[in-house]
């Protein structure tokens, strides 16, 4: 994808560089144009070196009839601007055009345009500039919105420059196609926790990766995604529409159950402790010299309980096997009257950044998705599910 990226002057101008590096990481084919003060502070060299790209800041630079405001605006995908200054916002929620940056925004009329504002929070916070944001908000603009915290100023306040990597994630939520636009999506993830004593569980290896690339990803097709997850390390997928945090597997069927009837499609993905103890210790149990046995006790199976309940609801479950794939796979697709059930390798699917999938309907195999990276799987297996599930007639 062709992106134009625009730098305007904001003191957080030095982490454009690191978008830069990232979009050009992640193949984009990249312009940047400068406004003329943010040349200033940093060298149109360096973007050009860090991007492989060419720089522009003057709009009188044209050359054998090419004219950069109209030809960027004309052949790129998608205009990026970041750090978008209060200046620049309003001279483009006005129809101000002074320079070439605002020149190339003017043309950018029906393509997908994102807006990442920088500055001191009081700033961000007046009437005018909120004006002039919303308005360009309703003209077709994405916004993603400053994160608070301490700002170069020296106040705390709302007004810094996000994370890039949310940035990045904003161009693929705008650019990748709408195949579960208008299906709400509950996806559950991680591992679940059953309480020992205060500070003892028993749990298993889940990282969450998976459960967080799918939902991930089915926000980017459109639709309006909840996450119920387990404990993880993970940061929580950016954009996602409802988060929830839960230890329990209990915790986790009542989660699941209150949000079951409103939704079109489940992914279960999380690896739900089969076991917990019969009884929870208040405190910490102290070592002592005879052994400790524990009686465990079966956890609710939340996958059967949603087959049981299954009305309108497209229905997908995870079988993580060691042996007997296929078999063991298709006993649980049926036993709980599920649509799909996605096989993996136990062995592989918890410790690897990469991982292979293979995709059963009651009639047998419908896909393999052979090994990668858990984001590319994820999209692999939605588009699986958008193609039976898809389109507001399921």
């Amino acid at each position: 994808m062709k992106i134009v990226l625009g730098v305007s002057s904001g003191i957080a101008i030095y982490k454009a560089v690191d978008l830069v590096s990232r979009l050009r990481k992640e193949n984009h084919k990249l312009c940047v144009v400068m406004t003329p003060d943010a040349t200033k502070l940093v060298s149109p060299v360096v973007f050009s070196s860090v991007g492989n790209c060419p720089v522009y800041s003057d709009w009188m630079d044209v050359k054998d009839g090419w004219i950069p405001h109209t030809e960027l605006s004309r052949t790129a995908d998608m205009l990026l601007i970041a750090p978008a200054t209060a200046n620049t916002i309003s001279k483009i929620a006005n129809g101000i055009a002074d320079n070439l940056l605002t020149l190339v925004a003017m043309g950018f009329s029906k393509k997908a345009k994102i807006l990442v504002p920088t500055m001191n929070h009081r700033m961000y916070v007046n009437p005018i500039f909120q004006e002039n944001l919303e308005k360009l908000k309703k003209l077709g603009w994405f916004v993603v919105e400053p994160e608070e915290g301490y700002l170069a100023c020296g106040e705390i306040g709302k007004g810094r420059y996000p994370e890039n990597e949310k940035i990045v994630e904003a161009v693929y939520l705008l650019t990748t196609p709408k195949k579960l636009a208008g299906k709400r999506v509950l996806i559950t993830a991680g591992p679940t926790r059953e309480r020992i004593d205060t500070v003892r569980f028993i749990t298993n290896a889940s990282s969450g990766k998976m459960g967080y690339a799918l939902a991930t990803v089915a926000k980017r097709m459109g639709a309006t995604v909840c996450l119920v997850s387990g404990p993880t390390y993970l940061r929580p997928p950016y954009f996602v529409d409802e988060f929830v945090s839960v230890e329990s597997s209990e915790e986790m069927f009542n989660e699941v159950m209150k949000r079951y009837d409103e939704v079109d499609i489940v992914i279960m993905n999380a690896a739900v402790g089969d076991y917990r103890p019969k009884e929870t210790f208040s405190g910490k149990l102290k070592k002592t010299e005879k052994e400790l046995i524990l009686h465990l006790e079966r956890t609710k199976d939340i996958l059967e309980e949603l087959g049981h309940r299954k009305k309108h609801q497209f229905l997908v479950g995870f079988a993580a096997e060691i042996g007997n794939f296929e078999e063991n796979a298709l006993k649980k697709l049926r036993k709980k009257n599920l649509d799909l059930i996605i096989l993996n390798d136990a062995r592989k699917a918890f410790s690897s950044e990469r991982v292979e999938v293979f995709i059963y309907a009651q009639e047998g195999l419908v896909k393999r998705i052979d090994e990668d990276d858990k984001i590319r799987v994820a999209g692999g297996i939605l588009d699986v599910i958008s193609n039976i599930a898809g389109g507001s007639s399921y």
